[in-house]
């Protein structure tokens, strides 16, 4: 065999060699190495990109957290207005006018609870006297009782009043997270699905799935956390407005008191 002919068989060789570690390589690519398609993180995207039941779990936690936050600020705004009206009715009964005169001032436009106790109060007083009762000894102690019962319904009424949509909260404030961990596990479950298909746990295709379940619990910690914060915020302030409300009604009920022990 010549020189030439040596020369042709070594290329051959060299050029079979090429061609099959080149279709070793497409294949290898083939199987494993060919990216994704890329998968946006944005909120926006995550959202549209979850499950139907997460979708509803999301939409759910983001609608309780809206009405939340208007039970918020409808509370702190109005505990504020009836704070800022309890200082005047207090002011105007402190200042030493006839309490028949106040009574006949603010019965048709009670403005806070506080002149509501007062009110109560005082028909209860003014319809004894109507009667008559208040001038026979054996009824003083009764009148009293009735008057500070009648006091005390008010108390509780308008407290009753004040306190509601307050379980929303509390609701929210200890079960949002749960919520929203519901979602995770979900979404979780869902991330399973593309890699039985592709074959393939790597970070490319685990990333969007488990990024849209943390995005529940991410909703559900949104939720829950000021819905917490503000329901003991709001519950301290309303518990100091029910003690104002009751040291009221035991003052006026000493005030009543001494009146009718004045005219035995």
């Amino acid at each position: 065999m010549d020189h030439t002919s040596v020369q042709t068989a070594a290329n051959q060789v060299v050029a079979a060699g090429q061609t099959l570690a080149n279709s070793d390589v497409v294949t290898s690519l083939g199987q494993v190495s060919v990216p994704p398609m890329a998968h946006s993180l944005s909120m926006w995207d995550l959202f549209w990109g979850a499950g139907p039941v997460i979708k509803l779990v999301m939409m759910g936690l983001i609608v309780a957290s809206v009405w939340s936050w208007t039970i918020i600020f409808y509370k702190v705004y109005r505990l504020r207005g009836l704070n800022a009206a309890a200082d005047q009715f207090e002011e105007a009964f402190w200042s030493g006018g006839a309490l028949d005169d106040l009574f006949d001032r603010i019965q048709g436009r009670l403005l806070d609870p506080l002149s509501a106790v007062f009110c109560a109060a005082m028909r209860e007083w003014r319809r004894s006297i109507s009667k008559g009762t208040i001038r026979a000894g054996e009824a003083r102690g009764t009148l009293e009782q009735r008057i500070d019962r009648v006091m005390q319904l008010t108390v509780g009424r308008e407290m009753d009043s004040l306190e509601r949509h307050m379980g929303f909260l509390a609701s929210l404030g200890s079960n949002g997270v749960i919520v929203g961990l519901f979602g995770t596990v979900l979404g979780i479950m869902d991330s399973f699905g593309p890699i039985a298909s592709q074959q393939n746990a790597s970070l490319a295709v685990v990333a969007p799935g488990i990024a849209e379940a943390l995005f529940a619990t991410a909703i559900g910690l949104i939720a829950a956390i000021p819905a917490a914060i503000a329901f003991n915020k709001i519950s301290s302030d309303l518990n100091r407005y029910a003690n104002r409300l009751d040291a009221f009604a035991n003052e006026f009920g000493a005030i009543i008191s001494r009146q009718l022990e004045e005219q035995a």
